[in-house]
Formats: structure tokens, C-alpha cells, sequence
């Protein structure tokens, strides 16, 4: 009975899932918590690594790992292999600014035109959380260590590359080898310099690109950074291996050592996990919001509503992501001094619609829409909306209705909708299901619990343990059981109050 793992390195913790590589079944978990900030060292990132692991009971028995991860973060490596400065997450809106400055370089000053330029040559139109305006930042503000960088990565190319050994010399055995980073196609779309479906080598392209992988821009790193002879990752085909787990770290008890798949990003493990297929939408309800849709081909949506990003397949993986998702329940629970269950019950006795109450939940600011320096407002508070109950319930609505705003973007491009499920920690509230079946006005499936990102992650790898044998060979197709489907129970006047005070900043 082969095992492989799957690593989760979010933004709030790490989390290793041990399955068996034909059935899926689940054999046993760690985890780990991450520090909070929009900036980390990726030391700690590697620390709640190896506390997982060993909360998981060793990794020594697992013949393949890959590991899902947060996209966007920047982390800059020196020549040396040292981290130059504490990584820059995706939840970091302090290049906003460079998002702005990019567009209207790439459009000659008209930032319609550049927008999208930059939806059509990567898919995206440019906001704070892409790898690539983080780099226009620390060129601007940091130029010092602009200069020392020598190589980047994302969050799960480094993590990947720490696994296999490799570091700075006095902390892994390999050494500062940084030929040997490698990534995905999911994770560098979301880069801001890579294109994921270009067809061949193109100008300021990688010479050796192939269409399976894509390309890096290094014209738009330039750009950027103002000069493109950095390292970047090894682009690898979705079963491909980059190369052997040190055996300090994984497989030491395994012939041949535990392969290391390519790696995702979050949202395409989370995909992958859920076994999703064009016409299927997953609404995670996160850290952040992601309303995501895998497609044959990515749409190039200058607007910004929609990121075209890849999967971990192949396919493409269309994006609708808000920065405010579970954590706006936080905040409701802590202006009413609730617990979750509390806080559900509260909302649940209040009427849709709140009575008029209305919560714009830009709490972070937000990316969709790219309002980085909002704040969230509360409409319509009356003495008969003055209550617990009200309050709780608009804080709910208000949540979901900045993602259906992402469902509708979707549909404006195109996108076939024919299943929604709704995942992540806060899927389980009963009030945040059954709000959900009010403001979509659709079914709504709900999958068992799970670590989807790490579920996906250690499908790739079982993925790239299949194909090691046999190159043709397809992803296992593990089941995902969805536990409760929802009926329909459409209430528009929700987001037609919500619609009509969105915009008044």
C-alpha cells in the first residue's frame, strides 16, 4: 500500500494529509499554526512544516509528496539562497500603487488599454496581491534589496525546494542550489509574469517554453523589477516530478526516496481535492472568498472581475477573489461577543434581508472589486435594525454578496455554471447555508469537511507515483462525497439592497 502526502502551506497555518495513494483513503494528519501578518519570514513557514510532519507521525513511509500553497506571496532569495526580506503575502495591499503604475506603463498611459493587455498576456488585470506588482514595490522602496535578489519564488516553490534539501548552506544539505526551484503552471499564472497558454517561444518569453507549459514573461519581470536576470522556478507538467524529498525530510523508509510532485497553488489543489471539472463552482469561504470555475481555456477579462489562471491539470481556472470572506464573521463575532454557533443563531432569527441593514464588508479593503484602501460601511441602521439579530444577520449577507457579485462576473464571461459547493471552515454555519441558498438562488452542495488544498496536493502526488511507471497515466480518481445538497431558495431583494449602496465609498 503506497502513501503519499499532501502539505497545505496556507496563509494561517500548515497542514499534512497522509492517504493511500490508490483508494485515497485518509491514513492520518498533522498540523501547524503560521504566525499572522501580511509579511512572514518563510523560516516559519519550514518550522510549521516539520511540526506537522511530526505531528502526522513522520513522513519516512510516504513514497511521493507535493505540496499546495498560498499564491502570490513573494519570496526573494539571494545568491546565497537567504532570504532577503520577510515574504510579501497575497493579503499585502501595500503595492497597490505599483498595480496602478504597471496597467498604464503597459497601456502607454491609457489604463483601460493596459489593463487589458495585462488580462490579455497573462490572464489577469494587475492588483496588489500579484507576485509581480510586489516586485515593482520592493524595487521602489527597497532597493537595496532589489538588488540582492537573486532568485524568486512563491510560497510552495520554496517550501518544495527546502524539501528536497536545498537552502542555505549552513541550515540544509544540499546547499543553495536554486537551478533546482521548481513550480507549477496554476501557481505561476498567478504571478503576473507568466502565461499560461502560450503556444511557444515568444518575445520575452523563455526560449525553451512549451505550449503544455506555458511561458514566463521576463519583458513584463523587467518591467517590474527593472531587470529580469533572476532564477525563476522550473515550470513542470502536472505529473511531473521535481526531483526526490531528502530523506531527512520524507521517504528515507521507501525505495528510491518519496518524489516531490510539482506543487499548486491553493485554489487549483482545492480543485483538484474536490475532483472539479468544467461546469463545477467552488465558493470558499476562507481567509479569503474565491468563487472558482474550471474551464477549458482561461477568458482574458479586462475589467478585473475575473483572473484566468490554470489548474493543476491542465485545464484553465477562472477566479473571482474578495479579501473579505470568514474573517468578516470574525469581526461579527467579536462586535457581538459571540461564538460561531451564537452568532449563526442570531442571524437566523432576523429576516432576509435584514430589514434594510446592509453591510459592505470591505474590511481588508478589497480586491474585487480592486478597492485596496476601502473600508467597510454599514447602511440602512434604524432603531428597529439596531439589534444583535440584525446585525448578525447583515454581516452574513453582506459576505456572500460580494461573492455572488464574483458568480455573476463568471457568468458575464461565459463560464458554464452547473454545480455550486460551497467549502471552507465557514460552509459549516448553518446560517451562512442557508443565507447562501437565498443569495445565490441556487443548489447548493455541501462536501464533506476536509483539507481540500492538502487532499488535491496529495492527489498530484499519487498522480506523479502512477506516472513515474506509466507517463500516461491519469489522475486517481479519489471520490469526494458532497453531504448535504440545498434547495434553491432565491430572495432578491437581498442583493438589490445590497447592489444599490455597493458603491457609495
Amino acid at each position: 500500500m503506497p502513501l503519499v502526502a499532501g502539505v497545505d502551506t496556507s496563509t494561517q497555518s500548515c497542514k499534512i494529509v497522509v492517504r493511500d495513494a490508490q483508494t485515497g483513503a485518509l491514513v492520518r494528519t498533522g498540523s501547524a499554526q503560521h504566525p499572522d501578518g501580511t509579511e512572514v519570514h518563510p523560516d516559519h513557514w519550514w518550522t510549521a512544516f516539520t511540526e506537522a510532519s511530526r505531528a502526522a507521525g513522520g513522513l519516512d513511509d510516504v513514497a511521493a509528496i507535493a505540496v499546495g500553497g498560498q499564491q502570490h506571496g513573494l519570496v526573494a532569495l539571494d545568491a546565497d539562497g537567504r532570504v532577503v526580506r520577510d515574504a510579501l503575502l497575497w493579503n499585502d495591499t501595500r503595492s497597490a500603487p505599483a498595480a496602478e503604475d504597471l496597467i498604464r506603463e503597459l497601456g502607454d498611459g491609457d489604463r483601460d488599454a493596459g489593463a487589458q493587455r495585462w488580462a490579455d498576456d497573462t490572464g489577469s488585470v494587475l492588483v496588489a496581491s500579484l507576485t509581480i506588482t510586489k516586485l515593482r514595490w520592493l524595487r521602489d522602496a527597497e532597493p537595496e534589496n532589489a538588488a540582492r535578489v537573486a532568485a524568486v519564488a512563491l510560497p510552495h516553490d520554496w517550501l518544495s525546494w527546502r524539501i528536497a534539501g536545498y537552502g542555505p548552506a549552513d541550515e540544509s544539505p544540499l546547499g543553495p542550489d536554486l537551478t533546482a526551484l521548481f513550480t507549477d503552471r496554476s501557481d505561476a499564472s498567478g504571478t503576473g509574469y507568466f502565461d499560461a497558454e502560450a503556444s511557444g517561444p515568444e518575445t520575452g518569453s523563455d526560449d525553451d517554453a512549451t505550449p503544455e507549459q506555458g511561458a514566463y514573461r521576463r519583458d513584463l519581470l523587467r518591467l517590474a523589477l527593472g531587470r529580469d536576470d533572476v532564477v525563476l522556478p522550473r515550470v513542470l507538467a502536472p505529473s511531473e516530478s521535481g526531483g526526490l524529498a531528502h530523506p531527512s525530510v520524507a521517504g528515507r523508509d521507501v525505495d528510491g526516496g518519496a518524489l516531490i510532485g510539482p506543487g499548486t497553488g491553493d485554489n487549483a489543489g482545492a480543485a483538484l481535492g474536490l475532483g472539479m471539472r468544467p461546469g463545477d463552482i467552488a465558493i470558499s469561504l476562507g481567509t479569503s472568498g474565491v468563487v472558482s470555475a474550471v474551464a477549458p481555456r482561461r477568458t482574458a477579462d479586462g475589467s478585473g472581475a475575473i483572473n484566468g489562471f490554470a489548474d493543476a491539470t491542465g485545464n484553465a481556472l477562472m477566479l473571482a477573489v474578495t479579501l473579505n470572506a470568514a474573517r468578516v464573521l470574525d469581526a461579527a463575532r467579536s462586535v457581538l461577543d459571540v461564538d460561531y454557533d451564537e452568532l449563526s443563531r442570531l442571524a437566523l432569527t432576523a429576516p432576509p434581508g435584514s430589514d434594510g441593514l446592509v453591510l459592505v464588508p470591505y474590511l481588508e479593503g478589497e480586491r474585487t472589486p480592486n478597492r485596496p484602501d476601502a473600508t467597510g460601511t454599514l447602511h440602512g441602521v434604524r432603531i428597529a435594525t439596531s439589534t444583535r439579530e440584525h446585525l448578525a444577520r447583515a454581516y452574513v449577507e453582506g459576505m456572500l454578496c460580494g461573492l455572488a457579485d464574483g458568480l455573476d462576473a463568471l457568468r458575464a464571461q461565459g463560464v458554464p455554471v452547473e454545480q455550486v459547493m460551497l467549502i471552507g471552515g465557514a460552509a459549516q454555519s448553518p446560517a451562512v447555508q442557508t443565507v447562501a441558498t437565498q443569495v445565490f438562488g441556487l443548489p447548493i452542495g455541501i462536501p464533506e469537511p476536509g483539507e481540500y488544498v492538502a487532499d488535491g496536493a496529495a492527489r498530484q502526488a499519487a498522480w506523479v507515483l502512477a506516472a513515474a511507471s506509466a507517463p500516461d497515466a491519469t489522475a486517481p480518481a479519489w471520490s469526494t462525497q458532497v453531504a448535504t445538497t440545498l434547495a434553491a431558495d432565491p430572495r432578491p431583494e437581498v442583493r438589490e439592497q445590497y447592489a444599490a449602496v455597493r458603491d457609495l465609498l
